[in-house]
Parts: C-alpha cells; sequence; structure tokens
C-alpha cells in the first residue's frame, strides 16, 4: 500500500504523539513493507530524525503556543506531489487546517481516511483563558472525526466515546507500546541521585514531560510545596522542558534535568521514587506508561488515559484532577519504602503488556480492511 500521512508534528518537537507516529511509520516501510509519505511542518531544528520520507508544508509559528508550526492548507506544489504519489489511503493525526484539508482533498482522491486521536484538544483551552471557544472546538472536531472512514484512538474508553459520537462502529484501539529494554528499574544509579543533590533519605517525586501549563504543572508545584510544608523529605524532579517552567523554579530543592534522551534519560525517570502527573489533556500517556516500566508508582488525576494504564492501588494511585489535598495523601501513603516496593513490581510487569509491533500491526490491519 501507498499511505499519505498528515501530521501538525512529525518530528520538530518531540512529544507521545509523533513518537507514534514515527514507530508505526518504520513498522510499516520495514516490517509491513509498505511506502509512507509524511506531510508535516519543519522547523530548521528537528528533535529527531523522521522514519519515512517528508515532505515540508509550509507553515507559520502557532499564536500563544510559539514552538508548534501551523500549516495553513495545502499549497498546489504540495497537491501535485500527493497525486503524484497517489496514495491507496489517507491517514490523519491532527485536527488542524492541513489535516482538515486532507482529508478534503482524500474525498476528491476518492481514497479512504483514517484519523488517529491523539490529544485532547478542546481540554487545552481553558489553561490559556479560552474556555469559551470549547463548544467551538467540540464541534469542529466532531466534524473532523465524523468525516473519516474510520478513527484510531488509543484508549476503549476513548474509542467507546467516539463511536457514540460518531453514530457507528468504526473506530478501534490503537494503543502504544514502550521499549523495556531502554526503560528498566535496573536503570536506578544511586550515584546519579547523589550527584543531583538528592539525598538518601530523600523521595524523589518526577515531574516527566513537556512542562506546559496544560499538564498540570500549576497543581504539581501546589502539592510539592504542601508535602514539604508538612515537613515530608520530597525533593522535585524534572525531566522536560517547556514554557512552563519557570513554575517550578520556586520549589525548594527543585532539580531540573532539561530535555534527555535515550539512556540518560532513562536513568533519570528510573531514580526517581515516584512520579506524579495531574494532566487530563493525555489519550494515552506514553510518560506514564515509561515511568511504570521503569519501576515507578504513578500517581495520576483520574482521566481516561490513567484508567487505561493504572490499576489503582496496585500500580498506581489515581486522584481527584484538581484536589491538591487528594495529590499529598496519594504520595504520602508512598513515603514509605515497603508502600513503593510492592508497586514498582507491580507496575513494572503491567508495562509488559505493551508493544510497538503489535499497537503498528493493528493499525495496518485497519488499512487493510478499508483499502480491500
Amino acid at each position: 500500500m501507498r499511505i499519505a500521512l498528515f501530521s501538525g508534528n512529525y518530528n520538530y518537537l518531540r512529544e507521545g504523539a509523533n513518537q507514534a507516529l514515527n514507530r508505526l511509520v518504520h513498522y510499516l516501510e520495514h516490517q509491513a513493507h509498505h511506502q509512507v509519505r509524511v506531510y508535516s511542518p519543519v522547523t530548521a531544528t528537528p528533535a529527531f530524525e523522521p522514519a519515512g520520507t517528508l515532505v515540508p508544508v509550509p507553515s507559520v509559528k502557532l499564536p500563544v503556543r510559539g514552538e508548534f508550526q501551523l500549516a495553513l492548507g495545502l499549497p498546489r506544489a504540495i497537491r501535485r506531489d500527493i497525486e503524484g504519489f497517489a496514495p491507496d489511503l489517507v491517514h490523519v493525526s491532527t485536527p488542524d487546517i492541513l489535516g482538515t484539508r486532507a482529508e478534503s482533498f482524500a474525498k476528491r482522491l476518492g481514497v479512504p481516511i483514517v484519523a488517529s486521536q491523539h490529544t485532547l484538544f478542546e481540554t487545552y483551552l481553558e489553561h490559556y483563558g479560552l474556555g469559551w471557544a470549547r463548544p467551538l472546538a467540540e464541534a469542529h472536531l466532531r466534524r473532523f472525526y465524523r468525516r473519516a472512514d474510520h478513527v484510531l484512538a488509543p484508549t476503549p474508553a476513548l474509542v467507546s466515546a467516539m463511536k457514540e459520537m460518531r453514530g457507528d462502529e468504526r473506530a478501534s484501539v490503537w494503543s502504544r507500546g514502550v521499549d523495556r529494554d531502554l526503560f528498566s528499574p535496573d536503570r536506578r544509579d544511586m550515584a546519579w541521585r547523589r550527584a543531583q543533590g538528592i539525598a538518601e533519605d530523600e523521595i524523589a517525586v518526577l515531574f516527566f514531560g513537556r512542562v506546559v501549563l496544560e499538564k498540570g504543572v500549576a497543581i504539581f508545584a501546589e502539592v510539592v510545596a504542601e508535602l514539604q510544608r508538612r515537613g515530608h523529605p520530597v525533593r522535585p524532579l524534572i525531566v522536560g522542558a517547556g514554557p512552563a517552567l519557570a513554575m517550578l523554579d520556586g520549589l525548594a530543592g527543585v532539580v531540573v534535568c532539561g530535555h534527555l534522551e535515550g539512556e540518560a534519560l532513562a536513568r533519570a525517570v528510573a531514580s526517581a521514587d515516584i512520579m506524579l502527573t495531574p494532566s487530563t489533556t493525555e489519550t494515552f500517556g506514553n510518560v506514564v506508561l515509561e515511568a511504570m516500566a521503569s519501576g515507578l508508582p504513578v500517581v495520576s488525576a483520574d482521566a481516561p488515559s490513567a484508567r487505561a494504564l493504572i490499576e489503582s492501588g496496585r500500580t498506581g494511585l489515581i486522584c481527584s484532577p484538581r484536589d491538591v489535598a487528594d495529590y499529598v495523601a496519594a504520595i504520602e501513603k508512598l513515603l514509605a519504602p515497603d508502600a513503593r516496593r510492592t508497586m514498582r513490581a507491580a507496575a513494572s510487569a503491567a508495562s509488559a503488556g505493551y508493544s510497538w509491533d503489535a499497537a503498528s500491526a493493528s493499525v495496518e490491519r485497519v488499512y487493510r480492511t478499508l483499502v480491500r
């Protein structure tokens, strides 16, 4: 098959969505032997080498979130390129202008459309004072996902919601995987912790991911500050970078690692004691799965993505999303080493059920069915 894939950010910033897309393209080309051509905005400083053939689409910086690029449509040269490629199927991964125009062009070409859900964009708006626009965003998303012939969502709960929104059964799970050779409890490094100034008796509470408002940065800061006010030996450990980092700079003893990759990333994650993620905007939560594979108990906001990954009380703890006291109480339960030890083992074992190849194969099966 020839597959045309459209993305709002295929490789210029590293995030969970494009990690899944690049894994998928690599699988499709190298194991399933299909051809993939990817259309996405690019920048002069890509975060990583892309899988497949990447065709740059002209774009501008996104207002408010200037680290992202926004393609304003499908220029004539891009339309010619798509026609020359003659795709058997179009896959749209972002409900932006590029994705919407790609759907329209696919309908003109008469090829099936797969849409994949990666982010709960409508939940972002309130974090930027744009809550009034949520009904408009939800209306656009309904139209975007209904125009596709099939929708892929990362959890059973989101698939059920998508089927209800569409009014049909044409939606299925595209799960995610984790590299268990990289993310492992064996990466825990006490010497590394000491080098960061984390004492033996301190509990390193991890924030892992892009440091942006919609990831619950403000709540993370409140929870850690309250734990410290109560006299608990808690040390915030920040693995990631982003425009909201200043909100965490004032925490006592904060250790900021910035953006890490590969073994350095895996070592930092495994060397924490607890991961705290107050975000409700994830559709899957790759960082949660990577933390679990690293042997960390995860204290998470109650969201569909968290419920799909965490068995509360066994592999982590799920809290009321905006209730600082609930998060504080959950972390206090894990301050005892024995409580963490049991949950660490259960979290690591639970992560074994997730495979990148199995996840990508499920997408390829959907492609084959639609093309047939």
